[in-house]
């Protein structure tokens, strides 16, 4: 009797500390309304899963994938392309551009998987498709969230890109000036200064964006969708999500939360340390040296802080 019950106490004891899920690693499509969103499944580690949700809108996941896979063998990476974005389809239908249809992807990719229990992961866009989901589905099978460089807060990300924009050299911000005030933001001279703007603070070490060969056959950065929803720029929000705003509503997450940025990340850190006082319990990290893109800039320490979080949460679990 004594023996049969050490053994049922093992096998609960192992069935509770593993994914229970049996992710391979794999790629594939799954259908949605307007197309098939493309997903891959990196690594079969014994943690439970990490979903990650990019950015843009119009992004690409690809672009992270060499990163993502140093933790490919401690638990599966689900990483997949938002309609209209990297390996899936385009069916340029602008009726489908709004948050609701991003957060139901999201739902998508859980179900088709058949995930019982994962780690949710919002990469600048991606953190308002998280906080979006979060919200509208409150899905028992997410254990913690994840906000990487989030934006939740249209407003506060331009009053963070203006004082970003003033620390620019005093002709690169008149030349910037000038070519918005004409809504000329294909100008050469506007597109040369808004280069000044991103190698300091969306990537400081792949500023144009070098080729992976992970996107092999992926399509481009899709900027209609971008302009569409954002605009023109990193800092000019004159898409339909220029009203968007979620950090009223920070506080409804009751789950453990690790809020992260690169030390000199569009979001400033004095910004994401006031997301983190608004969600009780939450952490928070910076990346040195990194800029918002830092999967790129300083992906070994990205990852590492990523996998000390993710592990002390699978430990309570």
């Amino acid at each position: 009797m004594i023996k049969n019950l050490s053994v049922l106490l093992i096998l609960l004891s192992f069935g509770i500390a593993c994914t229970c899920q049996d992710l391979q690693p794999e790629e594939g499509f799954v259908n949605v309304q307007g197309g098939r969103i493309w997903y891959k499944v990196l690594g079969d580690g014994n943690g439970l899963p990490l979903m990650v949700v990019h950015g843009g809108p119009g992004s690409r996941s690809c672009v992270s994938i060499t990163a993502f896979s140093l933790l490919s063998g401690e638990r599966p990476v689900i990483v997949f392309d938002q309609l209209e974005s990297g390996f899936s389809d385009r069916p340029g239908d602008t009726s489908l551009w709004k948050l609701p249809f991003f957060i139901k992807q999201v739902e998508a990719i859980k179900n088709a998987l058949q995930l019982k229990k994962f780690h949710l992961l919002g990469s600048s866009w991606g953190a308002a498709v998280v906080i979006e989901y979060m919200l509208t589905y409150n899905p028992e099978e997410v254990v913690s969230v994840i906000f990487s460089g989030p934006y939740l807060s249209t407003k506060k990300w331009m009053e963070d890109a203006k004082i970003l924009l003033a620390g620019l050299p005093p002709e690169v911000q008149d030349t910037i000036a000038k070519y918005e005030a004409l809504e000329q933001y294909d100008a050469p001279a506007y597109l040369a200064a808004t280069d000044s703007f991103y190698v300091r603070y969306l990537s400081r070490t792949n500023w144009p964006p070098k080729k992976s060969p992970d996107c092999e056959g992926a399509k481009p950065f899709n900027s209609a969708i971008y302009n569409f929803m954002w605009g023109p720029t990193e800092f000019t929000a004159i898409g339909t999500l220029k009203d968007f705003d979620h950090t009223h509503r920070l506080h409804e997450l009751k789950l453990p939360v690790l809020f992260v940025a690169g030390e000199y990340d569009e979001v400033r850190i004095e910004t994401l340390l006031g997301y983190q006082k608004m969600v009780q319990g939450s952490q928070s990290i910076i990346i040195p040296g990194s800029g918002h893109s830092k999967t790129t800039d300083r992906p070994e320490e990205y990852i590492k802080a990523l996998s000390n979080f993710l592990k002390g949460i699978d430990r309570t679990l």
